[in-house]
């Protein structure tokens, strides 16, 4: 395995809600900051569930971290650092031939690049831009939470809307918790109608 400060590479963080995939990117940037590398914390402008300011887990933890649209933010503000971290990267408006590209040039320029997102939509159809990264990093880490309903290994997010599953045609991107949705196993999660 490459060491973090002798070149590029991208790191991915994936799996359904509740998996701990942001607990697990802040406890990666708390081990570069004790190590005292420059480094910069993303998080999606449109996820303001707990901070606006923070990458935040559903347990409390959280990381002070700069607010963006785009990527094209990451590149203009990655000059001074050795490390940048993109949480909810699934939340981002760019294009997944965007997102790969500005990850890959990063890496390419030397930085360690650390994603974490959702590997699948409330439909538990692939994100592209995350599927991408994937077959790209040098490290991807699948996390998976617990099934509400069965207690067993949850791969899925089941989105609910009034206690049902969402339909299919519903918004895909939309932010939220325990409120709207469910960590299930591959048994338990329902299809979208």
């Amino acid at each position: 395995m490459t060491r973090p400060g002798s070149g590029g590479r991208i790191e991915v963080i994936c799996g359904c809600m509740y998996s701990g995939k942001t607990e697990e990117l802040i406890r990666r940037m708390r081990q570069v900051m004790i190590a005292r590398q420059p480094c910069r914390i993303f998080t999606p402008r449109m996820d303001t569930r707990y901070s606006a300011a923070h990458i935040a887990s559903h347990t409390g933890s959280q990381l002070e971290a700069v607010p963006i649209t785009s990527v094209k933010q990451v590149l203009a503000a990655a000059e001074d650092v050795q490390v940048v971290a993109l949480d909810e990267i699934h939340f981002l408006e760019d294009s997944p031939q965007a997102i790969l590209d500005a990850c890959q040039f990063l890496a390419d320029q030397g930085l360690r690049v650390i994603v974490a997102g959702l590997d699948q939509n409330y439909r538990a159809e692939p994100f592209p831009g995350m599927m991408q990264l994937m077959a790209v990093a040098e490290q991807v880490d699948k996390l998976y939470a617990i099934c509400v309903r069965c207690g067993a290994y949850a791969t899925r997010s089941q989105r609910l809307i009034n206690g049902d599953p969402a339909p299919r045609e519903a918004e895909t991107l939309v932010v939220g918790g325990l409120d709207l949705y469910e960590a299930r196993c591959r048994q338990c999660y329902q299809q979208a109608p």
